[in-house]
């Protein structure tokens, strides 16, 4: 189980004209379970933690302890859990930026940062309500302000996930009912945290989209680099080339980083990007696609769900 952290504060804060970038950035823990694997206690009850859907490609999995995020994606046949979930900033999630409230993670002034998992202490979200069937899942979250703590109940996060073949199609839906009108900020949609043992991220950064052009392979670093997005997908692979892609139609940039703090504590993070503020009555939906793969084989994927217009952006 991930201690919490005590130390420095595990992020960066990036100014870029009026608009800011976070990213929710891990930092060095006590000893904690590889990402991927599951404690003594985590165990115990996995039965009432974790939720699995099945096909004859994918077996996904949530865990309504974090929110009810996204936290496992292996192929049917094997246990190879590609996806991250150290601390409840990692998964695949939704999170969002305000302004800044005087709240604090750790020592580090923060900012209104309501995220589906739950709070940096380790505090989860409150899952209003969770559904499923053998391939498809529907999940109610109020979130947790990741530097207070607070319940942030101005807001809402709504998560539906169907198994379709070797794709899995994701929706996500966030209300804000608070009163403050926030600037507008760089939105992940969604932050996206992988095993470190992909270390290689792939995309395509031409000019002629889909035609075939070269990809563009990269090991980022620390922190943050920004990434072209002229096809909206980007792949995380290992010494194989093989691993998951992520697609957002609609994204043009995306934000980067890999993490290397040992203990558990090292992932690799991806998040396509949106631009636009927190306002009273907001409602905002997006829908997101993953699947496993080369990077060839992922690309082709994605391809073919633009061009047979299976996508909704």
């Amino acid at each position: 189980m991930t201690r919490r952290q005590k130390k420095r504060p595990p992020c960066r804060l990036f100014y870029s004209g009026l608009l800011v970038l976070l990213t929710l950035v891990p930092t060095p823990a006590g000893e904690v379970v590889p990402p991927g694997k599951l404690s003594g206690k985590e165990r115990e009850t996995e039965s009432e933690e974790w939720v699995y859907l099945q096909n004859e490609k994918l077996k996904i999995g949530f865990l309504k302890s974090h929110g009810a995020a996204l936290a496992y994606l292996s192929a049917t046949e094997n246990d190879n859990n590609v996806l991250n979930h150290y601390d409840r900033g990692r998964l695949v999630q939704q999170s969002y930026y305000g302004d800044p409230d005087q709240s604090k993670w750790v020592d580090k002034p923060w900012r209104f940062n309501p995220v589906q998992g739950g709070d940096y202490r380790g505090t989860p979200a409150k899952v209003l309500e969770f559904k499923s069937t053998e391939t498809t899942a529907y999940a109610r979250t109020i979130p947790r302000h990741w530097a207070s703590g607070e319940l942030v109940e101005s807001c809402l996060m709504e998560q539906w996930a169907e198994l379709e073949g070797d794709v899995i199609k994701m929706k996500y839906k966030f209300s804000y009912n608070g009163e403050k009108s926030h600037a507008a900020r760089h939105q992940e949609t969604p932050a996206v945290f992988v095993t470190p043992r992909l270390h290689t991220l792939v995309t395509y950064e031409g000019r002629e989209p889909w035609k075939g052009g070269t990809l563009t392979r990269r090991s980022p670093g620390w922190p943050n680099e920004r990434v072209r997005l002229s096809e909206p997908w980007a792949a995380w692979v290992d010494e194989q080339g093989r691993g998951v892609g992520i697609c957002v139609p609609g994204t043009l940039e995306a934000t980067t980083y890999r993490f290397q703090g040992g203990r558990g504590s090292s992932c690799s993070y991806i998040a396509p990007l949106r631009t636009f503020a927190l306002t009273p009555g907001l409602t905002f939906t997006y829908h997101a696609y993953l699947t496993l793969g080369s990077a060839e084989e992922i690309r082709r994927t994605f391809q073919a769900l633009i061009e047979e217009d299976r996508v909704t952006n």
